[in-house]
């Protein structure tokens, strides 16, 4: 087999001989897809809502751990979910923030984006601050104003709590606060504070940790905060649609107070019992009903997470061999517009991957495109600067000699040039296998699945083998995958180039 025809094969079985099945929770059959942030409680919430429309008869499906408010907020707007757990002081202070909504008119407000809502569940999940408790005292701090007299205390709070408009800004201002804060994920932040590396996080009040740690909460004797009443957003279109949905999520109205959904929390958060079994405990108890989890294996988790991931990592890099491989040839080959893609492909790579994935969901929504397209082009740099590398390194005696031979451009370019780059080329191959299949891991933060869902989950629930679920299986899959590079590249290369 010659050397061309071995390589367009590989890039064939990259792109075409992968199965496109959709990742957990986009069943292309279901009609009707529920959202859920990415922490203990919006996700039990959201498999609330998923059993219940399921007890309707609907099919229904749970993506679960979007990412923050902002995600979920215009993936329901654009139609990517249908429903979403929600709470009103982050709708009123921050999603709807400059447009005069108070709680009186929430509801109107919402009608005009096309969603509706339902009555709040019970619940009143506000945003809080928290201490060790011994350390409180030891400092007698009470409130939220007292951390004024102790400027050194180590502030960390959550990303999104950071940004938000009742967030950390207006709260360091209400309370003339002199300390700075730095942005760490939520459920991390418990274990610094346990081990006194940060003094003060940000809480949700229903949070099952606050006991488990013995925690005290400071008191917000200006009422910084308003209030957090959980409810379930939904398509308004949904009431012709699928009426019964929206008949199903409101059954969840005041049916949830604010010690059942802490007692809920500790059930995942304490217990490491599974979100959708204590979800389906509670709606079975609640409504008499008859559902269950459907809670997967260890070995079903693994085939289904490595399904995902060699999906988002084989189109992804199969999508930048193909552009990537071109433009190294052309940044080369053409002296105009050569420093200009190699400065592109260079600035790509500088954004943050998960800024990049971010960026990839207004237009394209949430799932595996946006994720493909994100990793492919984060995979672009390697291999342009492998390609545009090799053919530059090619020695000017090697040149004349294809010259002498009389061969046209094309041909001295497929039959000469590409050969004697081709270990460069592979190099960069290699290079952007490691780095896509460790950047795909975040595609579980929208909605594509892969080995970072268990990752996701296992920091949430604080559980080292759910956490080691996801990282093993990705190192052994870049083991095999540099294996397999090497194989192709003694088949693709001639025995004088190998080393």
């Amino acid at each position: 087999m010659s050397q061309h025809s071995v390589l367009a094969a590989f890039l064939s079985l990259i792109v075409l001989g992968l199965p496109l099945k959709p990742a957990y929770g986009q069943s292309p059959d279901s009609s009707l897809t529920v959202g859920s942030k990415k922490f203990t409680e919006n996700v039990i919430l959201g498999w609330m809502g998923t059993h219940l429309l399921r007890a309707e008869g609907l099919s229904a499906t749970h993506r679960e751990e979007l990412g923050g408010s902002r995600f979920l907020w215009e993936a329901l707007r654009r139609g990517d979910i249908d429903a979403y757990p929600e709470y009103t002081g982050t709708l009123i202070q921050e999603i709807l923030a400059g447009t005069g909504v108070t709680r009186a008119t929430l509801a109107d407000t919402l009608a005009r984006y096309g969603v509706g809502m339902t009555r709040p569940l019970g619940f009143n999940n506000t945003y809080a601050l928290g201490m060790r408790a011994a350390h409180a005292d030891s400092l007698g701090i009470e409130t939220i104003g007292d951390l004024r007299d102790h400027p050194t205390l180590a502030l960390g709070f959550s990303n999104e709590f950071m940004d938000r408009g009742d967030g950390w800004p207006s709260l360091k201002a209400t309370y003339d606060l002199p300390q700075s804060a730095r942005g760490i994920d939520h459920d991390i932040a418990y274990r610094g504070l346990a081990n006194g590396d940060i003094d003060v996080i940000d809480l949700y009040s229903t949070d099952a940790k606050i006991e488990r740690y013995d925690l005290r909460v400071l008191r917000d004797n200006q009422n910084h905060f308003p209030g957090y009443r959980a409810v379930v957003l939904y398509r308004r279109d949904l009431r012709t649609r699928a009426p019964a949905a929206v008949t199903a999520l409101k059954r969840l109205e005041d049916q949830l107070p604010a010690d059942t959904m802490q007692a809920l929390n500790a059930r995942s958060q304490i217990d490491q019992r599974d979100e959708a079994a204590v979800a389906a405990a509670f709606v079975n108890r609640t409504f008499d009903l008859d559902t269950s989890a459907d809670v997967e294996t260890w070995g079903e988790r693994l085939r289904r997470h490595t399904a995902e991931h060699l999906v988002l990592v084989g189109l992804s890099l199969g999508l930048a061999i193909l552009f990537g491989i071109p433009l190294g040839i052309v940044a080369a080959k053409r002296r105009v517009v050569g420093p200009g893609i190699l400065a592109v492909v260079g600035i790509i790579y500088t954004i943050p991957a998960l800024a990049l994935l971010a960026m990839m969901v207004p237009p394209l929504g949430l799932g595996r495109v946006p994720a493909i397209t994100a990793l492919a082009l984060y995979s672009l740099l390697p291999i342009v600067w492998t390609t545009y590398t090799g053919l530059k390194d090619i020695s000017s005696s090697l040149r004349e000699s294809a010259d002498a031979l009389g061969l046209s451009a094309p041909a001295k370019l497929w039959r000469v040039e590409l050969p004697l780059a081709g270990r460069s080329i592979l190099a960069g191959i290699k290079i952007a296998v490691i780095i896509n299949i460790g950047a795909a891991t975040l595609g579980a933060l929208i909605g594509a699945g892969g080995y970072g869902q268990p990752i996701l989950t296992g920091i949430r629930r604080a559980n080292l083998a759910l956490i080691l679920e996801g990282t093993v299986p990705a190192a052994v899959l870049t083991i095999l995958a540099l294996g397999l590079l090497e194989g192709l590249e003694r088949g693709l290369l001639p025995r004088s180039m190998q080393s």
